[in-house]
């Protein structure tokens, strides 16, 4: 049997270069393959993500993130910055938590909160507990 695969990943912001809106990946995978009778067969699929969080979620994401770990304005910081990356051990980590809870009005759950390692996670997490916040 002859065979031949590729795969493709593309990523695009859809807004300003320097992050803030919607970011869109995607990944697309072929494979073409000749099985014993001649015919090829051919395969795809495609796996794409694309962010919820607002502009102005992940805008106050990273100004709180930049005060807790007292980041110069220069200092660059994406949705995809890992928090590691900027300095943030496990005690910062749990600070930008609290200080986003405060913030936002919200209560991240100790399972949840473990899992933001990223600043797009956590906007993203902030913006899923938000929509489920009952209005006072």
């Amino acid at each position: 049997m002859a065979s031949a695969s590729a795969a493709s990943v593309t990523f695009r912001a859809l807004s300003k270069p320097s992050l803030k809106s919607n970011v869109t990946s995607s990944l697309k995978i072929v494979s073409l393959g000749w099985r014993k009778n001649g015919f090829p067969s051919l395969r795809s699929s495609q796996f794409r993500i694309s962010c919820a969080a607002k502009p102005e979620t992940l805008d106050k994401v990273c100004e709180i993130v930049r005060k807790q770990l007292a980041l110069p304005a220069e200092a660059e910081l994406t949705p995809e910055s890992k928090f590691s990356a900027v300095g943030a051990d496990s005690l910062d980590t749990v600070e930008i938590v609290m200080a986003l809870e405060e913030e936002f009005g919200i209560s991240v759950e100790e399972e949840s909160s473990q899992n933001i390692t990223i600043v797009q996670e956590a906007a993203d997490l902030i913006e899923k507990l938000v929509q489920k916040k009952p209005e006072a």
